[in-house]
């Protein structure tokens, strides 16, 4: 059950909440100063202010009353944890990013991170009670004030992010989490959160250059450098590469400019290759249809509902995708087309020989700066097939999508639009990132996560969900994270255009259980053309 919530939620939290500190305004920086500032900014860990990248910066203003650029996460732990427990924790291993402690100040160039003098703790780390009316469930309550907090906007006066921990929930406690998008990418926040959990590591203390020596390879991090930005970035090389070794290595421009610019026009061969590519795909965003006019695109109308799924065994995913000769990512993806496709057909809606399209964050972070604070990632637009009903035919449908992805530079041009987009006035701004809006449906994430289920303050993490937030008119967030040897499924919508979740978060099982048998039925692995 979702319940239909309104913004501004109401205040459920018991800390007290101190007046704003009246900071004295700071006098105008020097040309040399912003440009100082924004060479050595991106970091988070040190200083007192540091100017922000023009990514975050576009992030920072894309704020709307429909849509808050807000990161919403969900931990499910057993036995509970105490607040005093949290409140130390997040001190110890959190408060040492030096962005956590930091405030955005704008001003007409741009913006500002300054360290909030009034910085503390319990105002950032609040205890919930959830409201229960008769015959809502607690998992409908969790969920409610969940989507309550998804459009409660973060005080601007101070560190953009805030933990709220309900400390008794369902024989356990759950915690929800609140990061403004203009902190940190999710990459980089799974590597703060892999920080707070037991095992994990203090962030490295920064020193005048920063090195690959900073980057944690011990506990948890391990498992984040190892197991999830390696192989994305891996991915996303040999993927440009295809385009020829410019495009591969214009990646590497992303955290090295200087570097990547010159051993670019040293390849004249690939040179010429990547700008054929690059104008391919520019035309391919400029061109792009505007996204199937279903019931999951209208005006949105500023509530949110959150639900999600027991997961789904992660043993029986690959045992599918080895079936069918494709990825886990391909069975997944079809799942997310066939539940999508079976709640607009439950709403009498034609999707027949219908696609949607999908904004999927790529990750363009070096390895040794994925614990780094920050926005490094890009977008593609995937066409979800909600319009074929055979499930093994929607599966090879996604695969070949996904192969028609190989070689492109949209990533790329997506974060390059974020940066054009940091340095406009906000009403252009607005204008340039209508695109993304027009032309989508949803914005997905899929993310790894460690195999074997983590302890935080001496509980086990069971669930963890999170959702990235919509942009424009944007109004479905889904979100598929594998933990623990399952795979957990999560959407938010703007009641507007779903106003039950629920319905389409159903949906997911039953999708996957008719592969699993189409795929038993199968003559042998890998033979599926």
């Amino acid at each position: 059950m979702v319940t239909r919530v309104k913004a501004p939620a109401p205040q459920h939290t018991t800390a007290v909440r101190s007046p704003a500190a009246s900071a004295p305004r700071r006098a105008k920086p020097s040309v040399k100063t912003v440009v100082g500032r924004t060479v050595q900014g991106a970091l988070g860990l040190g200083g007192d202010s540091e100017r922000m990248s023009k990514v975050d910066t576009a992030w920072l203003r894309m704020d709307t009353s429909a849509n808050l650029m807000m990161i919403v996460g969900v931990w499910l732990l057993k036995p509970g944890i105490t607040h005093a427990a949290l409140c130390e924790r997040v001190t110890e291993r959190m408060v040492p990013y030096a962005r956590f402690t930091q405030r955005a100040e704008e001003d007409a160039a741009g913006a500002t991170w300054v360290r909030d003098p009034d910085f503390a703790v319990e105002r950032h780390v609040v205890r919930e009670v959830l409201s229960r009316r008769k015959g809502l469930t607690p998992r409908a309550a969790l969920q409610q004030r969940v989507a309550e907090l998804a459009m409660e906007p973060l005080d601007r006066r101070h560190p953009l992010w805030q933990f709220h921990l309900v400390e008794h929930h369902e024989g356990g406690s759950a915690l929800i989490a609140r990061i403004h998008h203009c902190i940190a990418d999710g990459m980089a926040l799974i590597a703060v959160m892999m920080s707070l959990v037991d095992g994990g590591n203090a962030p490295p203390k920064r020193t005048r250059r920063a090195s690959a020596d900073d980057s944690p390879h011990e506990g948890p991090q391990a498992w984040l450098a190892d197991s999830v930005v390696r192989p994305l970035t891996h991915m996303a090389v040999k993927a440009l590469d295809a385009a020829g070794d410019g495009v591969a290595r214009s990646l590497g421009m992303v955290g090295a400019p200087a570097q990547g610019f010159d051993g670019l026009l040293n390849g004249g061969a690939g040179l010429a290759r990547l700008g054929k590519q690059v104008v391919s795909d520019l035309a391919a965003l400029a061109l792009m249809p505007d996204d199937a006019r279903t019931s999951l695109k209208a005006k949105p109308a500023a509530q949110k509902a959150v639900a999600w799924c027991e997961p789904l065994p992660l043993a029986d995913v690959k045992a599918v995708s080895k079936a069918l000769g494709c990825s886990v990512n391909d069975v997944l993806l079809s799942c997310v087309a066939g539940a999508l496709g079976a709640y607009l057909q439950q709403r009498g809606e034609s999707v027949a020989g219908q696609d949607i399209r999908a904004m999927v964050p790529v990750n363009l972070r070096p390895l040794d700066q994925a614990w780094k604070l920050g926005n490094r990632f890009g977008l593609v637009p995937l066409v979800l097939p909600v319009g074929i009903s055979n499930p093994v035919e929607r599966v090879m449908s996604v695969r070949q999508r996904m192969a028609a992805l190989k070689g492109s530079t949209q990533p790329l041009l997506a974060f390059g639009l974020l940066s054009v987009a940091g340095l406009l006035v906000k009403p252009a701004q607005a204008a340039l990132l209508g695109l993304f809006s027009r032309k989508t449906t949803a914005v997905m994430t899929n993310v790894p996560g460690p195999v074997q289920k983590l302890t935080f303050c001496g509980a086990t993490l069971e669930q963890t969900m999170f959702w990235v937030p919509q942009s424009g008119d944007i109004g479905v967030g889904v979100s598929i994270l594998s933990y623990g040897g399952g795979v957990q499924f999560g959407l938010i919508t703007d009641t507007a255009m779903c106003a039950d979740p629920q319905q389409v978060i159903d949906q997911f099982a039953p999708q996957f259980e008719q592969l699993l048998w189409l795929s038993l039925m199968l003559p042998h692995a890998g033979e599926v053309d």
